[in-house]
Order: structure tokens, then sequence, then C-alpha cells
């Protein structure tokens, strides 16, 4: 294995493991509450302190990504959040857990510096196949960390998972330290000139229209999984917490093959793709609103749209980081505030829907997300052919 193959994995597990800080807690709510006395209208707050946190460090940590050495930020930041997910396993009292997982969330966002770092790493003609392997470990962790926070609770305790993080965190810092090359900066622009350079980009057409794409893809991934386990639980399946978990191993499936998006960016074909892709995205909410008839048809439906949100996310980020390459922290971390928006209106309209229309009310809401993507997509394309054609004549 080349040393650029070893890197890309090696920021990929980073990504993986440092967004499972934020989702691990999904799995394990009940336990938490039971074990902390927490009313369960209160278990949400668990959740929300996690991205909150993130919410904010995407504005205020990831630019800084473009003013310092990316190394030795990786390493502080996946050092400070083993802390962080320390205090969480050891915290006996809601509001002490609710300080460390929003500490953590907030430093979870060296996923978007890894993400930011593997595209200057990359050469221009290797940047899509880096971002789509790199950005997997990402949808390996969010959906994989269901699997790992039920099994391990499972055996020892909600307190395991965090301390397995812990110990997974300060690894990768470790090797973070000993593998990644230093990232030398020719210049260094001041804080407030990278914040004011993020908020020049929401006047930018590329960035927004990627943006909006981004808002309404996660808003369709976060309508399935924060909502799927609820008619599987219900009649006539009635599955348990471990059956519906192994969903999201369908999902990885999914997701690790858009991987081969990366490498049609870098042919050329991002834009592309990008439709291909949101159409597919559409379509599997057909499939994944048969749940009340058929398993097999949302199995395949959970496949097609994690596969249709990876393609979409890894050629969004590809169009954005070559069109801004001495900007890449800003421009990922601004472009992931579409993202961070997005899942959650997702996770709250569909539980929403639920209540009042069902799992078809809440397929129709994913289809319509989806459709919202592929009309900003088709409106974008067409802005950019007009100001084409408006410059040749």
């Amino acid at each position: 294995m080349n040393t650029m193959a070893r890197r890309r994995l090696l920021l990929a597990a980073i990504c993986a493991v440092a967004v499972s800080t934020i989702y691990a807690a999904q799995p394990v709510l009940a336990r938490i509450g039971d074990d902390l006395g927490i009313p369960e209208a209160d278990l949400g707050w668990i959740v929300t302190a996690g991205q909150l946190g993130y919410l904010i460090g995407l504005v205020l940590l990831v630019p800084l990504g473009d003013m310092f050495d990316r190394r030795r930020l990786l390493v502080g930041h996946l050092s400070l959040s083993a802390g962080g997910v320390l205090l969480a396993a050891v915290a006996d009292r809601l509001w002490l857990l609710l300080s460390a997982l929003a500490l953590v969330g907030l430093l979870a966002v060296v996923v978007q510096m890894a993400v930011a770092y593997a595209a200057d790493l990359s050469s221009p003609t290797e940047r899509g196949r880096t971002l789509g392997i790199v950005t997997s470990g990402v949808i390996l962790g969010i959906l994989g960390s269901r699997v790992f926070a039920g099994g391990l609770a499972a055996l020892w305790g909600w307190r395991s998972v965090y301390l397995t993080l812990a110990v997974l965190l300060l690894a990768l810092a470790y090797l973070a330290l000993r593998l990644l090359p230093t990232d030398l900066r020719t210049e260094r622009p001041t804080y407030g000139q990278v914040l004011f350079s993020l908020g020049r980009l929401f006047h930018e057409g590329l960035f927004l229209s990627r943006g909006l794409i981004a808002f309404f893809l996660f808003a369709s991934f976060g309508t399935l999984w924060s909502g799927l386990a609820l008619p599987l639980a219900a009649e006539p399946w009635n599955l348990d917490t471990a059956q519906i978990g192994l969903f999201g191993v369908a999902g990885l499936a999914g997701a690790l093959g858009a991987a081969r998006a990366g490498r049609w960016a870098d042919s050329g074909q991002a834009d592309i793709v990008t439709g291909a892709a949101l159409v597919l995205l559409a379509v599997s909410w057909v499939a994944t609103g048969q749940v009340a008839w058929s398993l097999w048809a949302v199995v395949v439906g959970v496949v097609v749209l994690d596969f249709a949100v990876q393609a979409v996310h890894v050629s969004n980020q590809h169009l954005l980081t070559t069109a801004r390459p001495g900007r890449t922290g800003s421009v990922i971390g601004g472009y992931m505030v579409f993202y961070s928006l997005g899942s959650a209106l997702g996770a709250t309209a569909t539980t929403t829907v639920y209540s009042t229309y069902g799992w078809t009310g809440s397929s129709v809401l994913g289809g319509v997300f989806s459709l919202c993507a592929l009309a900003v997509w088709a409106v974008g394309r067409r802005v950019v052919a007009g100001d084409r054609r408006s410059v040749a004549a």
C-alpha cells in the first residue's frame, strides 16, 4: 500500500470515529435515561447537545484549517474529544452529560478538517477518488455507530461505548501525528479574514446551489434514518433494536459503493453524477415506502438512497474544493452548515409527519426533499449555462 493510500484510510478512520461520537447516543438513549433517571421527554436533549456543538464548530473551528497546520489541529481535536467522551462516560448528572456531549459535538468538526486536508493532500486528478474514500468514513461512522453502540451497550452498558471511543480517538491522534505530513503554509490569514471569507461564500452562486442541494439531500437522509425504526418496530414486523440496527449494514453497502463517484468526479462528470444520483434518491423512496408489505423492498431502497447521498456529497465537495483550492477549510465548513440544518429538519419533520400520516407520509416527505434537491440542481445548471452564453456573446 502506497503512502497516499495509507493516508486516505487513516483520514477515513478519523472521520468514522469522530462522527460516531455524535451519533453513538441514539441507539442507547433509553439505557442512558434509565441509568440517570432522565424523563423520556428530555432524552432528545442528549442528541441535540451534540448537534448544537457541531453546528457552532462548523462556523468557528473548521476555518482554523485555513490558518494553521492541520496535522496539529487533527491531533489536538482528537485528544480533546477523547477527554470529552471520557467525561460523558463518567457523567452522573444530566447537565454534566449534556456539557460533555456539547464539547464532543464541537470537536467532532475534526471530520471536516480531515476532509479538507485530504483534498489538499491529493493531486487534482485524484481529488475525487480521495474525497470518495475519506467521506465514506463519515457514512460508515454515522450508520456503523448504531450497530457498534447497540452491541457494546448490550454487553457492558452504555458507558462502555464512550470508553471505547476514547481509546480509539487517542489511538488515531497518535497515528495522525506519526503518519500525516506537516501542513506547511505559505500565507497566514487572520481569523477575522477567514471568517469574512466564509461569509462571502454565501453570496457565490456555485456555493449556494451546492449548499441548497446538500440541505435537501440530508433532509431526505435524515427523514429515513430518524424515522425508519418506527414502522419496523410496529405491526406487522415488530422488529427488536438489534434487528433494526441491521438495516444500517444495508446502508453501508450503498454508501461504500458510492466511493466510485469520486473517480467519476475526477473525470469531469461531477455535475452529471449529481443529477443522476438525485433521480435515484427520489426513486429510492418508492421502494422504502413499501415497508408495510416487503422488508426486501426497504433494503433495496436503503442501499440506493445511501449510494445516491454519498455520490452527491462527494461530487459537491469535489466541485467546491476545486473552485476554492486555497480555502478548503472555509468551503467545507460552510457547506456542512447546510448539511447540519438539513439533517435536523429531516429528523424533526419525519417523526411529526409519521405521528399523523404514518410511514407513507414520511416517505412522501423524503421524496419531496429529494425532488427539491433535483430542482435546485436543474436551476443551477440553467443559470451556469446562461452565464456561459452571456460571456460568449
